[in-house]
């Protein structure tokens, strides 16, 4: 019964047939009247509701050829289920995020769950810091759930990541330092995207009001600023602005980091790219509508529209369309304390 109402959970259509039905439940029962047993008893619990004008099965017992999946009572069933476990679990372990989304994530999940919480029982929270597979295979018995098997992400949605003393296995993070502001208890750091755009910049970065200037080398950047608090272990206000391209890969990025740690756009950048012509190409990238709009709100309305035009029909705006000597004078002239 509970193996059959999980299935129907995760049913994406308001409405299912005999044959359906039967499909779904292949896995968990062996004969017919089994089958047609539970569903009754689904149907008598108000989980699944008869469509009369489609009739019954003429089969014994009987049941009916579609009905309406009443997803709102099997929700209160999940939530029941998610809220016995938050009983019994070590209350370190946070479940909120698994009553509002996919119970597909929550069986998923759990397993996991329950070695994370016989984890934290008999060891307590760890104090010290080992990498991500030593600690990978001490939480689960795998090494590499961490790193390749989003184990890091089951931890984040139990609000457990920064508690397990996990040492990230990522490449190192690319910077140069400024020796002028190491000293300063506010200190500004530049991600730009691309080795060009970093080559240009450092050999201003001692006459900006800047700390760092970081390369983030793409994607890359997303996880290797996890350890930019052990490479640069200066007791700051940091402040971090992002230039990218611009494009959909640019935004994307940019809003990856944004869930990880506040980091501002470098408008001063962006605006001198708008005023350039804009390159034909990138096409094929994915666009990703929330982080699109995250980006876009950052600017003027007519810059969003002239955005929004040039990526419509196949135009980009690349960190190279700026000259050397335009980004130096862009990073040493521009007032970035206004902008955080």
């Amino acid at each position: 019964m509970d193996e059959l109402k999980k299935a129907l959970a995760l049913y994406p259509k308001k409405t299912i047939d005999f044959n359906a039905l039967q499909q779904i439940s292949r896995a968990y029962v062996d004969s017919y009247e089994v089958f047609a047993r539970e569903v009754l008893q689904l149907e008598e619990e108000g989980v699944l509701t008869m469509v009369k004008s489609k009739g019954r099965a003429m089969r014994k017992p009987s049941i009916a050829l579609q009905y309406r999946v009443n997803h709102a009572k099997l929700k209160q069933a999940h939530h029941h289920i998610v809220q016995q476990f938050r009983m019994q679990f070590h209350p370190a372990i946070n479940l909120d995020y698994y009553y509002n989304n996919d119970p597909k994530i929550w069986e998923t999940d759990l397993p996991f769950l329950k070695k994370i919480d016989a984890y934290l029982r008999i060891n307590g929270f760890p104090e010290d810091m080992i990498p991500a597979p030593e600690r990978s295979f001490a939480l689960v018995g795998d090494e590499k759930w961490l790193t390749e098997k989003k184990g890091k992400e089951l931890l984040e949605r139990v609000h457990l990541l920064e508690k397990m003393g996990i040492v990230p296995v990522s490449d190192p993070l690319q910077f140069a330092i400024n020796p002028g502001q190491i000293k300063e208890q506010v200190q500004f750091h530049l991600i730009v995207e691309n080795k060009t755009t970093y080559q240009g910049l450092l050999q201003k970065i001692e006459e900006t009001t800047f700390a760092t200037l970081i390369y983030g080398s793409g994607k890359a950047i997303i996880h290797r600023m996890e350890q930019f608090e052990q490479q640069y272990p200066v007791k700051a206000q940091h402040y971090f602005f992002y230039f990218g391209d611009i494009d959909r890969e640019g935004m994307n990025i940019w809003y990856s980091l944004t869930k990880k740690r506040h980091v501002a756009l470098a408008l001063p950048f962006y605006r001198a790219c708008l005023k350039k012509v804009a390159a034909k190409g990138k096409e094929y990238q994915r666009k990703q509508l929330e982080a699109e709009q995250a980006f876009l709100e950052k600017f003027s309305d007519k810059e969003k529209v002239q955005m929004e035009e040039k990526l419509r029909e196949g135009y980009y705006y690349p960190q190279e369309i700026l000259q050397t000597k335009e980004l130096q004078e862009i990073w040493e002239e521009s007032n970035w304390t206004e902008l955080i």
